[in-house]
């Protein structure tokens, strides 16, 4: 403790010496110049730029338009004076004795934490600082500037994209129900699926035709000159949005809605882009930012949802699939049917031989019984002619 208290001193004497303060103060002024430097040297320093150069040459012009510097010319050889070392304070601080205080003196009272607790604010200063932000952003996000008639159709288009999203996500959830308990809680398994089958195409059908619209934006305002001619580089929007909105109409369902996600976004760099150039409004970054984020917030409800169908019920049919079963049963139908009408032709047919068959033994019994009359008959005229014969005998 001794020892500490012994260098602190020392240090403290030393910093409140002469010489250190004025070695200090030394710091803070500016040096001069160079003593070896003579007068002609030092008139040279003064000369302008303009001298060193001709006037034919071009960096002549080049030295008028920079502005005027300070240099600065740092002392190597003599420094500044040092103020004299007053000897009596010296021996008067060394004299005076150091009064201990053990009781502030702690492990922590001479360290510095490398992590410390910043100064406290007020929570006023802290709320006034999140009002502030929150104001920025409401000022950003506000769309104050765009006009009434695009904000309204804009706000209305989305509407069809939250309409098939939420569908998508309640048929998902009655069939998952259904699975869950046997019945469905507003509609059968089947008719979900053929629901979800009608909702999911509208959807498709609706985002490829919003993508080739916001590419033909690139279009018209090339017509109109805004900004600016661009020719091929803004016409370039116009034929890429299509090119690749289309298409995903033959897609399979998942990978149709991811497509148009990618696009919906590309499509959104695109424009904030060109704004920045100068190509579209001031507010059409803005606006487009909002529009994009709530249809690509409705694509991804709309692929969650047919995630949770797919990942419950593994036998989701297309639209394909229930004609191909409908064709089925009805062929099974007529076959059903062609057999029925075969077995009977055929008990019609047996009926009628069996009928057949009788009559021809009736017959057969009528021709027998007429065959007996007759023998009996001739047998009869035997035996009358016999007696005839006898009789003329006698």
């Amino acid at each position: 403790m001794r020892g500490n208290l012994r260098i602190k001193s020392t240090v403290g004497t030393m910093l409140r010496s002469t010489a250190t303060r004025a070695l200090l103060k030394s710091f803070t002024k500016l040096p001069s110049s160079r003593a070896s430097y003579s007068a002609a040297s030092a008139n040279l320093k003064n000369v302008t730029l303009l001298r060193q150069f001709s006037n034919k040459r071009p960096q002549v012009f080049l030295a008028l338009s920079r502005p005027t510097t300070t240099s600065l010319l740092f002392a190597t050889k003599s420094g500044p004076p040092i103020d004299e070392i007053d000897t009596k304070i010296e021996k008067k601080l060394g004299a005076t004795q150091i009064t201990p205080h053990p009781e502030e003196v702690s492990g922590e009272s001479s360290v510095r934490h490398v992590f410390e607790e910043g100064p406290k604010h007020d929570d006023a200063d802290m709320m006034g600082g999140i009002k502030a932000d929150l104001k920025t952003i409401k000022e950003t996000f506000s769309l104050g500037d765009v006009p009434k008639e695009s904000l309204y159709l804009g706000a209305a288009g989305v509407i069809p994209y939250a309409a098939t999203s939420l569908s998508t996500v309640f048929l998902a959830w009655d069939i998952n129900y259904a699975q869950a308990t046997g019945n469905g809680f507003i509609f059968s398994p089947e008719t979900a699926h053929q629901l979800l089958d009608i909702v999911t195409p509208i959807q498709i059908g609706y985002g490829a035709v919003i993508i080739s619209f916001l590419g033909a934006i690139h279009w018209g305002l090339e017509y109109a000159g805004y900004g600016g001619y661009y020719s091929y580089r803004r016409y370039m929007y116009g034929v890429i949005a299509p090119a690749v909105a289309w298409p995903t109409i033959y897609m399979p369902v998942e990978y149709a809605l991811i497509t148009q996600f990618l696009a919906f976004n590309f499509l959104y760099f695109a424009d904030a882009r060109a704004t920045m150039r100068g190509w579209f409004p001031e507010w059409y970054g803005i606006y487009r930012f909002v529009l994009t984020f709530f249809v690509g917030a409705s694509i991804v409800i709309s692929l969650v949802g047919r995630g949770q169908i797919v990942k419950h019920d593994h036998t989701l049919k297309s639209s394909v699939d229930y004609v191909k079963q409908d064709r089925d049963e009805q062929w099974e139908a007529l076959e059903r049917e062609e057999k029925e009408r075969r077995q009977a032709l055929a008990a019609a047919d047996e009926e009628e031989e069996e009928e057949g068959n009788d009559e021809e033994e009736k017959d057969d019994d009528e021709s027998g019984d007429e065959e007996s009359e007759d023998d009996g008959d001739e047998k009869k005229d035997d035996k009358d002619e016999k007696k005839d014969q006898k009789d003329e005998k006698k």
